[in-house]
C-alpha cells in the first residue's frame, strides 16, 4: 500500500507542475491552448535522451527540457500573436496532430510507437534518487520552486500586464503594453515549465512514448485546471488530486467492471465540468464570481 500511495503522490506532483504550467497560459494571459502534451513531450524526450546518450542527472534533464520546450515554444507563440478565441484553438489543435506524427515517425530521437526504454535511474549530484521516497522529494521540490516563481511573477508588473490582456487585449495595447511581447514570454514560461514536468515524467516510468502525449492527455490536463480553478496556484493543484484519485478510487467499486471504468470515469469529467460552468466557472478554488 505505501508503495501505491508513493506512485499516486509522485504522479500527482509532476501533473501538478504540468497543471500550472498549462493555467500560466490559460488563467493568467487567456491562451486557451489544447497542444500542452507537445510540450509535454518535448521535455521528456529531451530528458529521456540526456539520460540515454551522457548522464541520467534529473536536474540537467529538468533544464534541458524547460529549455527545449521554451525554445520550440515560438510554434505555439506565433498563432497566439496572429489569431485569438476560437482560431488560436483550431490553431493549437493542428500543432498538437502535427506533433503527435512527428513523434511517431522521428525514430531516431524518440524511438517512435516504441518510444524510449531503458532509460537509467535518476541520480542528483552523483547520487541514486531513484528510489520512490527521494524521487518524490526532489518532484515536490520542484514543483515548490516553480509555483513560488509563478507566485512572485503573477504578483508583479508581469503578472498584471498578462491579466490585462487577458481581459482585455485591445485596451491593454491601448495602455501600452507590449502585447506580443508579454504573451510570447507567458507561452515560453509555461512551455518550460511543461518541458521539466516531462522530464521527471521520463524518469520516473523509465520509458515513454507517443501515447503519453495525445490529444487526450492536453484535454485531461485542461480539465484539470478548469475544475480546480483558473488563475489560482491551489486551483489546478486540486484538479490533479481530483482527475488523479478518481481513476483509483473508481477500482475499489465492486458493482463497476474494470473494462467500464474509462467510461464511467469520462462520464463524471464531463458532468463534473457542466456543472461547474454552471454553479462555479471559476472552478472550485475561484470563488463562486
Amino acid at each position: 500500500m505505501t508503495a501505491y500511495l508513493l506512485n499516486l503522490a509522485t504522479l500527482a506532483t509532476i501533473f501538478g507542475i504540468l497543471a500550472a504550467s498549462l493555467n500560466v497560459l490559460i488563467g493568467y494571459a487567456g491562451i486557451f491552448s489544447i497542444a500542452h502534451a507537445v510540450f509535454f513531450g518535448l521535455g521528456a524526450y529531451a530528458g529521456a535522451q540526456l539520460a540515454l546518450q551522457f548522464i541520467p542527472d534529473v536536474l540537467l534533464a529538468c533544464l534541458a527540457g524547460g529549455a527545449i520546450s521554451a525554445a520550440l515554444s515560438l510554434c505555439l507563440a506565433l498563432p497566439a500573436l496572429r489569431v485569438r478565441g476560437e482560431y488560436f484553438v483550431a490553431a493549437s489543435l493542428g500543432l498538437q496532430m502535427m506533433a503527435v506524427t512527428v513523434f511517431s515517425e522521428a525514430h531516431v530521437l524518440t524511438g517512435g510507437h516504441g518510444g524510449l526504454v531503458g532509460i537509467p535511474p535518476a541520480t542528483l549530484f552523483g547520487a541514486d534518487i531513484s528510489s520512490p521516497a527521494p524521487f518524490l522529494a526532489f518532484a515536490l521540490a520542484v514543483l515548490g520552486l516553480l509555483l513560488l516563481a509563478v507566485r512572485l511573477l503573477m504578483r508583479g508588473s508581469f503578472g498584471r500586464a498578462l491579466m490585462a490582456i487577458r481581459d482585455s487585449e485591445s485596451a491593454a495595447e491601448a495602455f501600452g503594453k507590449d502585447v506580443r511581447a508579454l504573451k510570447t514570454l507567458a507561452v515560453g514560461l509555461g512551455c518550460a515549465m511543461a518541458g521539466v514536468a516531462g522530464a521527471l515524467f521520463a524518469f520516473y516510468m523509465a520509458f515513454v512514448n507517443v501515447e503519453s502525449f495525445t490529444l487526450e492527455q492536453s484535454i485531461l490536463v485542461m480539465a484539470m485546471v478548469i475544475i480546480g480553478g483558473t488563475a489560482t496556484l491551489a486551483g489546478p493543484l486540486i484538479g490533479v488530486l481530483l482527475l488523479l484519485l478518481l481513476p483509483a478510487g473508481l477500482s475499489f467499486l465492486p458493482f463497476i467492471p474494470p473494462t467500464q471504468i474509462g467510461a464511467v470515469q469520462q462520464l463524471i469529467y464531463g458532468l463534473a465540468m457542466t456543472l461547474l460552468m454552471i454553479f462555479r466557472p471559476a472552478g472550485i478554488a475561484g470563488g463562486r464570481r
